[in-house]
């Protein structure tokens, strides 16, 4: 059975031309992301990098290679006006003409490089309503701005997942001829979950409706919520979110107490819009505990949130005990 490539599927789509070259040059750059995976301690790319990102985190020499891969790709086409960058403290310019800017987590889930586990690039795509040259602020969109998301799976197999703001696609990549084909064309999320994904190491400095609601879903059948419940947990959001777009549940990243004035350890240009993004264009939400993510006004390019995404029934419950 012959399947579409991602040109080919794109073109179906009728999505913009300049918008096709930025998702091609984004899947581009992952192919030659993954030889790197790939090839780990041979290629001499496991281990820490000796610096701290913008974020105060340790970076990982993959976490280096892959970002500064990726700018240079980006930076390569007329239609990216500027980008924005997890790994980066600044806003980087590109051409004045672009008609797009883009922002990018190059590596999530980087702690599990060293032990050969799943990470992913995930990506997100946002028009330029400013003048040239570009500033922080023309990137403060909220996320329902986006003209695209996405994120690409290093994993046994390859895969690339998208919305162009028209339902969710799954591409894997053809090892072969480097060539990513449709595999899933439209994802859905079940609107009930039998899964969750939390961090529970933490649970002990989670909000006290963040903690009632965890203890509810554990207590299985024998709680209020009359019904056993399994729990996933990978330490890659990118990996995380993959499991439920494929299978349904529930993954959070809620407040933490160690840090009371930092509102999350996710963040909402990099991760929380574009996986929300996703989310919602298969059917699930994705919430902090006051509203809709991807209604927020962002303040800051590195701005963190507490993130509730998944099947939208379970979310709902969820944001219910935060709000009763």
């Amino acid at each position: 059975m012959s399947r579409v490539a991602l040109p080919q599927y794109l073109e179906n789509a009728a999505v913009a031309a300049e918008l096709q070259s930025v998702i091609l040059g984004l899947a581009e750059v992952s192919v030659d992301i993954s030889k790197s995976l790939a090839k780990g301690a041979l290629a001499g790319v496991l281990g820490a990098a000796g610096a701290e990102n913008v974020q105060g985190e340790d970076q990982k020499k993959l976490d280096v290679i892959a970002n500064d891969m990726i700018k240079d790709a980006l930076a390569a086409l007329p239609a990216v006006r500027g980008l924005a960058s997890e790994e980066e403290a600044e806003v980087v310019p590109c051409h004045t003409a672009g008609s797009y800017l883009v922002t990018f987590d190059p590596l999530d889930g980087s702690s599990n490089i060293d032990i050969n586990s799943m990470v992913g690039t995930i990506f997100s795509v946002l028009p330029h309503r400013g003048e040239a040259p570009v500033t922080e602020q023309d990137f403060l969109q909220p996320g329902r701005h986006q003209q695209a998301a996405g994120y690409v799976l290093y994993g046994p197999s390859v895969m690339l997942v998208l919305s162009t703001g028209n339902g969710v696609a799954m591409f894997t990549l053809d090892q072969d001829n480097g060539t990513y084909l449709l595999t899933e064309s439209e994802v859905v999320i079940p609107a009930d979950a039998k899964e969750f994904s939390i961090n529970m190491s933490n649970q002990r400095h989670w909000a006290a409706p963040m903690q009632a609601y965890i203890a509810d879903l554990i207590s299985g059948k024998d709680g209020p919520r009359a019904k056993d419940f399994n729990m996933r947990w990978v330490a890659a959001m990118v990996a995380d979110v993959h499991r439920i777009l494929c299978r349904g549940g529930l993954f959070t990243y809620p407040w933490d107490s160690r840090k009371p004035d930092q509102a999350g350890k996710l963040r909402l240009m990099y991760e929380a819009n574009p996986m929300g993004f996703l989310v919602e264009q298969a059917g699930g939400e994705i919430w902090t505990p006051e509203g809709k993510i991807l209604d927020i006004q962002p303040e800051h390019i590195h701005q963190r949130v507490p993130v509730i995404l998944g099947a939208a029934n379970e979310v709902a419950l969820c944001v219910d005990y935060h709000q009763r």
